[in-house]
């Protein structure tokens, strides 16, 4: 029997998958791992999946069998998240506007270079209720990410979280911020019986910035395989509710 979850990308258990990995194994959640050099060619690999996470794992990694199985998975209830990275969306590398992925995603994905490094702070806003952001204290204590795929909505989707971005100086009278732009973060929409999410911002470091801290209390966690890490309970959290969502958990 295949594990409930199939998680491809974030180059290894080892590097950046770890902190993934870390959270699924913390929540109880088995689940079986392509690393992001591994080409994934069987479309059998997505039968039996209660989700599919992509997060920087190139396309052309995944032959057209397996993309066009995900779709299908995807509309008998299988569950779809897309998170962040040099090697999603488009990206440099993620080319993901290049397979029958992207017609099933809540955003249009660009056919050039979407990455958006940020030297500047862009705050997490809520724009509408849902499941995977309650209970979390947006207002209060908004988290900061550090980059980002620029993509668009597709009529349809719901935004859920913008970034906000902040122009911030010195002045004599102290310090001055001031927001600018805002720019969607996260989407989600359904296909056929599945629920489809995409985060455009990473899970790991370096694009997750301080979000990786967002919490008081500290959560240690370790996937099969993988190295320990550390990191704030209210980014757990969020992104708990975010795979239980798209999971229908």
């Amino acid at each position: 029997m295949p594990a409930p979850i199939l998680y491809f990308g974030d180059t290894s258990l080892t590097t950046a998958a770890a902190y993934l990995g870390g959270l699924l194994a913390k929540a109880g959640w088995i689940f079986d791992y392509v690393a992001s050099d591994v080409a994934s060619d069987a479309p059998e690999i997505v039968d039996g999946r209660s989700l599919v996470i992509l997060s920087d794992y190139p396309s052309a990694r995944m032959s057209p069998g397996v993309a066009e199985a995900v779709v299908e998975a995807v509309s008998r209830g299988t569950g779809l998240v897309m998170l962040g990275g040099w090697e999603s969306y488009h990206g440099l590398g993620g080319d993901w506007d290049r397979s029958a992925v992207a017609k099933i995603l809540p955003v249009d994905i660009s056919p050039a270079d979407d990455r958006r490094n940020c030297d500047h702070p862009v705050f997490l806003q809520p724009v509408s209720d849902h499941p995977i952001l309650r209970g979390l204290p947006w207002k209060d204590r908004p988290p900061l990410i550090g980059g980002f795929n620029q993509v668009r909505p597709k009529p349809g989707a719901e935004v859920l979280l913008e970034g906000v971005h902040v122009r911030a100086r010195f002045t004599p009278a102290g310090l001055e911020a001031t927001p600018t732009d805002r720019t969607p973060l996260l989407a989600v929409s359904h296909h056929g019986s599945g629920r489809v999410a995409c985060l455009m911002t990473d899970v790991a470091p370096h694009w997750v910035g301080p979000l990786v801290d967002w919490g008081d209390a500290r959560i240690t966690a370790q996937a099969p395989g993988a190295g320990e890490v550390e990191v704030g309970s209210l980014y757990a959290l969020f992104f708990t509710q975010l795979l239980e969502w798209a999971m229908k958990r």
